[in-house]
């Protein structure tokens, strides 16, 4: 079964000002492309033709699983992202709120903790936000393709720190990245994903 590229959710220049329509065309059109193409030349000769993209990730090696890893992490960050006229932003409610109050302090040192994260990474890679299996909330940095799904955690919140997820539009300032996504964040699927 081959692996599809799901469409983004909303239109290209949904996210803008936050994210532009050009860099969505080379994070999405291009790299998440790049990345199910690869999977799906990949997998049948590595017996695993018929897997789904998560099991590929969890079972497969080397270039296959790095690739299923890139394929799976997208798409999930695509889910967790919403424009601003629709609603995306603002902070999480309810029971997310509290864990990550809970954790962090407040909302406003969790998101400061995510940025000094997120920066703090040398090289391409991931922010999650994770649900531990104790049902406390983390953050994580990954490196390169690896994904939280892999482990025993439950991602609730992705964000790609590759250099073409911000290059076109915030050039070398991750940081300016990061603090603008928090304008696009789809809390509601966030806490869809917390137990």
């Amino acid at each position: 079964m081959a692996i599809e590229l799901a469409a983004l959710p909303w239109d290209r220049t949904a996210l803008e000002p936050h994210v532009s329509g050009d860099t969505l065309d080379l994070h999405h059109g291009r790299h998440h492309r790049a990345h199910v193409d690869a999977v799906n030349a990949l997998a049948p000769a590595a017996g695993m033709g018929s897997a789904t993209l998560e099991e590929l990730v969890r079972g497969a090696q080397g270039a296959l699983q790095a690739h299923a890893a890139q394929a799976w992490n997208l798409e999930f960050q695509w889910r967790c992202l919403k424009p601003a006229a629709a609603g995306g932003g603002g902070e999480p409610q309810g029971a997310l709120a509290e864990a990550i109050v809970r954790r962090f302090g407040d909302i406003a040192r969790f998101r400061k903790r995510f940025a000094a994260m997120a920066t703090g990474l040398q090289g391409s890679g991931w922010i999650w936000l994770l649900q531990r299996p104790d049902a406390s909330v983390s953050l994580a940095v990954t490196a390169n393709t690896s994904s939280p799904i892999t482990g025993d955690d439950r991602p609730l919140l992705g964000l790609s720190l590759w250099e073409h997820a911000y290059l076109l539009d915030y050039r070398e300032a991750r940081g300016r990245y990061v603090e603008a996504v928090w304008n696009v964040v789809d809390w509601g699927f966030v806490a869809s994903n917390h137990r």
